[in-house]
């Protein structure tokens, strides 16, 4: 009993035990997020580097335990190096760390996933990959109009997860309110207007108009949000040159530009067929002739 007492009462016999606890909580930590990994990333390729970050993270951890426990023999200057250690390496890659966290945050949280439409760092695309460090976008916009792609890759770091707002075109809600000026004439029968306008919209857009609905539904069920009117609605302002009959609608992300131009087109379309009841308003200038000026210079 004496000699066991000694032996367990021993320095290095406690530094040992002590240390394979620590191994033990390492690996019990190591297979609880492998675990949590492959619940929450449907993604093969990602789950699969995320795990590996995983292992690595620990058994590095597991390498510095083992080896300051035997070349330090006090454990206060033991938990010294490992503090400094910790700082410099924190201090060191605090951006790849930042980047790491921010992977870790963008798939527990799902603030955005493959194929999403956002706008992060004042970069607006659609979202190709996502890795331990960062997030590949195709690019959209910049020098081209409306929601078109540049056709340039933009990879951004996932630490802007946490430095600022990220815009979301598609988690939850995957329709946008969109707008369509019809300047007309102020000959032009305002009523026949307003319901060519409002006709051709709602004979388009009735797809979207059910579609979202339904998906509004859902979004006012889970957030704190009043309901709103989702079928097109037209408001008219009065200018000093034309009327505009202001149509408000709603369509899908991702095609926006395509949906203003159909609506352009039929619209047009009535309009021309109203044979001159409805016309299209522009912008005029009036050029006035100059009178005719004698100047009789005396002598």
């Amino acid at each position: 009993m004496d000699t066991l007492k000694t032996l367990f009462e021993h320095p290095t016999f406690i530094k040992i035990g002590s240390l394979l606890v620590w191994i033990i909580v390492i690996v019990a930590i190591i297979g609880f997020f492998r675990k949590l990994l492959k619940k929450r990333i449907t993604d093969l390729s990602i789950r699969y580097k995320a795990q590996k970050g995983i292992e690595i993270i620990g058994y590095t951890l597991i390498f510095f335990l083992i080896l300051l426990s035997f070349t330090v023999k006090n454990l206060e200057d033991y938990t010294i190096i490992i503090g400094l250690f910790t700082a410099g390496i924190t201090f060191t890659l605090q951006e790849l760390i930042l980047s790491i966290a921010g992977s870790f945050y963008i798939f527990f949280v799902r603030i955005y996933k493959p194929g999403d439409r956002i706008e992060i760092n004042g970069i607006k695309g659609d979202v190709i990959d996502i890795d331990s460090i960062y997030t590949t976008l195709m690019e959209i916009g910049e020098w081209v109009s409306s929601d078109n792609y540049s056709g340039r890759i933009v990879k951004i770091s996932n630490a802007f997860v946490f430095k600022g707002p990220i815009k979301n075109y598609s988690m939850d809600f995957p329709f946008v309110w969109d707008e369509l000026n019809i300047l007309i004439t102020y000959e032009s029968d305002l009523e026949v207007a307003k319901k060519i306008v409002q006709e051709q919209a709602e004979l388009l857009l009735a797809d979207y108009t059910e579609k979202s609905t339904a998906k509004w539904k859902e979004m006012v069920e889970r957030y704190y949000i009043e309901d709103s009117k989702l079928a097109p609605s037209i408001a008219i302002n009065l200018t000093d040159n034309w009327v505009a009959v202001n149509l408000r609608y709603i369509t899908d992300y991702k095609k926006r530009r395509a949906t203003k131009h159909e609506l352009l087109e039929l619209i047009q379309r009535e309009i021309k067929a109203t044979q001159g009841i409805v016309n299209f308003a522009s912008t005029t200038l009036q050029l006035l002739k100059m009178p005719e000026v004698d100047v009789q210079l005396k002598k």
